[in-house]
């Protein structure tokens, strides 16, 4: 079943690049599995998946040791990160995907033995329930990072609305990418922010309309599993 899940969401991710003129090669599939265990990973693996995701810090350490046989899996760590937990994770992945404060970032830099490929996570829409920074402290913030030579942003990390209309969609992911070029802008080198994490299961077609290059995917690989 992973398999027949995982053909229909490249399908629809090859239409997606096709409606937008981009090449299927600048989009990057990040397994989710936080809501599966190793053998479902392992499976996902198999099938080609080389990026795997977790949020939370015990679940990606138990799955990193349980795939260990495994040599070339990217290990992205896409949930809320607290500051104690850092010494544990940090040099454990590939790829943060919720940079959302300086405190954050210098503990990363104090407990980091190389440099961490970040991504800053954005509260584009203001929603109350979600972490990451308002649109117009982004730039601020990245500036303040200059001196911090373990970390760098490799790209801006949002989450749409769930159950958002299309069109709210389209210009939520289309405001992340408008930040992104703001960013690049400022021709930072320590922040190329070359990447956009946006998109899951339910909306990633949209988001890779509009840009994405990281796509997060859980739900609609391990469906009916």
């Amino acid at each position: 079943m992973i398999a027949e899940n995982l053909t229909n969401i490249n399908n629809q991710l090859q239409l997606a690049c096709k409606s937008s003129q981009r090449s299927v090669a600048d989009v990057t599939m990040i397994g989710v599995t936080k809501s599966v265990g190793i053998e479902e990973a392992a499976e996902l693996v198999q099938l080609g998946v080389q990026n795997l995701a977790e949020n939370r810090v015990d679940k990606l350490l138990e799955k990193k040791a349980g795939l260990e046989k495994f040599n070339d899996i990217q290990w992205h760590l896409i949930g809320n990160l607290q500051r104690r937990k850092v010494k544990l994770i940090i040099n454990e992945i590939d790829y943060f995907h919720a940079l959302d404060s300086l405190s954050l970032a210098k503990e990363i830099q104090k407990r980091a033995t190389k440099v961490i490929r970040c991504f800053v996570e954005v509260n584009i829409t203001g929603e109350e329930s979600k972490h990451g920074f308002r649109k117009e402290d982004v730039l601020p913030f990245i500036q303040e990072l200059a001196d911090l030579d373990k970390i760098q942003i490799v790209g801006l990390m949002t989450m749409a609305p769930f159950g958002a209309s299309e069109e709210v969609l389209h210009a939520t992911f289309r405001e992340l990418k408008e930040l992104q070029m703001t960013v690049n802008e400022k021709h930072l080198s320590f922040a190329p922010c070359t990447e956009l994490s946006m998109g899951m299961s339910n909306d990633f077609p949209i988001a890779v309309e509009e840009g994405a290059t990281f796509i997060r995917i859980g739900t609609a690989l391990f469906r009916d599993a």
